[in-house]
């Protein structure tokens, strides 16, 4: 399926299988070509051009050779210093991006590419997209062993005051094509860096999709999420940030290739115990392709790298659609770390994947709790650009 046929259906990569004109391994339908928008004259659109730059720290990128770029990590490895921004128009980057590269002198993450924003030039997120299909058990080239989950990330953030707006960041690898692997786990973008702020993008994967994440376990990193699309099956929000998720959509996806419940797991946080606030989602909805019930709304990570953390979750103000386990939305990810010892709790959820029928197995927030879990509390003295 040609991708400006994808902005007419919903947002399922097994979606497009089903249609069978995508080739092996092209699972979002993305081999087809740029988007319909990329053959308009102003591929950059409201955004000016190289022969019109908004600023001399924009970059501008294009697939068909309009911009200063055609892959957006050239664009990057161009951005020397901090503040730059990348115009990306309409089109399929089939790439892996990294921002962020460790001094060698200090081996402390240098300033280069720090408070960079990159623009969708599009109206429509799903117009530019960044994927590539690496995942947890792919071999390296150079035969030195396989990715792991990090590596796998499609788009690795590792700077701070990362922004992006209108984007689609992907990866499309899938288990029924590489039935010999079994790090399954495939991540679309992983997210290190304080201040990281993501407006009407959309993340699609699988297995860990969006790893929302920090640099290092005693460094707490703000996120914020607004108005974004996630969907996946297992852990597919997954990390140790402090991360706010606000007037978001969670998708689940239907599954083939198992018989019974559960399909998997929405969310997985793994914060640090030091750390007050985890993840906070509100405003938001989860909705799902499977059948009712076959979904876990959360289960802790108490990750081997960090045997103290202490996972933090409050869902809050949100719908929960049927395809959430009402009657035990939460379960472990290991029986030595309860999800009962761990930091979960909701508020004022409805939908009928939020129907209270055994009331210990879903932890509510009183009123006056509830006022303390917000996003502005959660995210201090940022105040991330909402325009």
């Amino acid at each position: 399926m040609p991708l400006h046929e994808h902005l007419r259906h919903p947002l399922s990569r097994r979606g497009f299988l089903a249609t069978g004109t995508v080739a092996a391994g092209t699972a979002l339908g993305l081999a087809a070509g740029p988007a319909r928008a990329a053959t308009r004259p102003r591929p950059f659109g409201r955004y000016g051009s190289p022969a019109a730059r908004l600023t001399p720290l924009t970059l501008y990128v294009d697939p068909r050779g309009r911009g200063d770029f055609t892959t957006v990590q050239a664009a990057v490895t161009a951005a020397t210093g901090a503040g730059y921004t990348l115009v990306i128009a309409p089109g399929v980057y089939r790439e892996t991006v990294t921002v962020g590269v460790t001094d060698p002198a200090t081996g402390q993450l240098s300033d280069a590419a720090s408070e960079m924003t990159w623009l969708g030039a599009s109206e429509n997120p799903r117009a530019v997209v960044i994927v590539y299909d690496n995942a947890n058990g792919t071999r390296k080239p150079d035969g030195s062993g396989t990715y792991g989950t990090s590596g796998s990330a499609t788009t690795l953030i590792r700077t701070d005051g990362f922004t992006a707006r209108r984007i689609t960041f992907a990866n499309d690898w899938l288990r029924a094509d590489h039935p010999d692997i079994t790090g399954t786990q495939a991540v679309a973008i992983k997210v290190q860096g304080d201040r990281s702020a993501f407006f009407d993008c959309h993340f699609l994967g699988h297995q860990d999709t969006l790893y929302a994440d920090s640099s290092a376990l005693g460094v707490f990193a703000r996120q914020y999420y607004a108005r974004c699309y996630v969907e996946g099956d297992v852990d597919f929000v997954f990390g140790r940030a402090t991360a706010v998720y606000d007037h978001c959509h969670f998708r689940t996806l239907d599954r083939t290739d198992l018989a019974t419940a559960p399909y998997g797991f929405v969310f997985a946080p793994s914060t640090a115990v030091a750390n007050p606030r985890g993840y906070l989602v509100t405003r938001s909805r989860v909705s799902s392709q499977a059948p009712r019930g076959y979904y876990k709304l959360a289960r802790p990570w108490v990750p081997g790298s960090d045997t103290t953390a202490h996972p933090m979750l409050t869902v809050r103000d949100t719908v929960l659609g049927a395809g959430i386990d009402a009657v035990a939305p939460y379960t472990n990810m290991s029986d030595t770390y309860p999800w009962q010892s761990q930091r979960f709790a909701e508020y004022r959820n409805t939908g009928p994947g939020a129907a209270i029928s055994v009331p210990e197995n879903r932890p509510q927030l009183s009123a006056g709790q509830a006022e303390s879990v917000t996003p502005e509390v959660y995210l201090g003295d940022w105040r991330p650009g909402r325009r």
